[in-house]
């Protein structure tokens, strides 16, 4: 069992109890099947109310991420539990969830997924005004990339890629995928911060996005579809998961898809 999580990173006049015990759960401090630290243990290490540190937990439970069994404790739950799509554990996970390699593969085989399709539909749907967003994010990253410390006009070069893909999902003018992006978007942003900050080959990436972008603004949906899959095997090689597939990811289509543009 791990040990109780450090109060440094926390506000000293009110830390946030719930947040530092998501960051160290996040973190793989406390595993699935861990019993996390004891309400009155909590209470000393923040120096806060037994009312306080029970607050926290619930929030926990709320999220899915612990259980309250009485008499024993709180047992952090298994990962399929945990409410991923909840804006506050969306959150965590994009700040926290690095040291978590499963939680990363687990992100990038729902985006190889889902992203393909999004593709698509963007470019049977997309309007004058979608095409602009997804060039100026496009845009953005290509000028970001130029400047020493990778910001353009003061938005990151990982801001703009994921303004890049959250314009592609806006642009398939379906509600629920619009708002799949937004729920989503801790999580992409994580992936993206990852793989570009390791990346060998961010030129190459680029060109896959403006490949992308190209065959969403021709209105070729078979080809956006296949471009989708190309930008997502950059990311899994610069993240060194795409081996979680046994199929080459440039391979890989959906039921009902085209076969891969030759």
């Amino acid at each position: 069992m791990g040990q109780a999580p450090s109060t440094s990173s926390g506000r000293a006049s009110r830390p946030d109890i719930a947040e530092q015990l998501a960051e160290a759960i996040f973190g793989g401090v406390y595993a699935p099947g861990d019993f996390v630290p004891k309400e009155l243990d909590l209470c000393e290490t923040y120096g806060v109310s037994r009312s306080t540190v029970r607050s926290a937990l619930q929030s926990l439970v709320a999220a899915g991420m612990i259980k309250r069994i009485s008499g024993q404790g709180s047992r952090v739950q298994e990962l399929a539990q945990w409410h991923l799509l909840d804006p506050r554990v969306s959150d965590w996970m994009a700040r926290f969830a690095q040291p978590n390699p499963r939680i990363r593969r687990e992100i990038f085989a729902f985006r190889v997924a889902v992203e393909p399709f999004v593709a698509r539909q963007a470019a049977e749907h997309a309007t004058g005004a979608d095409l602009h967003d997804i060039e100026a994010a496009y845009l953005g990253m290509i000028q970001a990339l130029e400047a020493p410390d990778h910001c353009h006009q003061g938005i990151s070069h990982d801001d703009y890629d994921v303004a890049f893909h959250e314009a592609i999902f806006s642009a398939t003018h379906n509600l629920l995928w619009a708002q799949i992006s937004h729920v989503l978007k801790p999580a992409i942003a994580l992936l993206v911060e990852t793989s570009n900050h390791s990346a060998d080959e961010l030129q190459d990436s680029m060109e896959r996005h403006r490949r992308l972008m190209e065959a969403i603004r021709l209105r070729r949906p078979d080809e956006a579809e296949q471009a989708a899959l190309r930008v997502l095997e950059r990311t899994g090689l610069d993240l060194g998961i795409d081996s979680i597939f046994t199929t080459p990811l440039s391979h890989l289509r959906l039921p009902g898809a085209l076969p891969p543009v030759s």
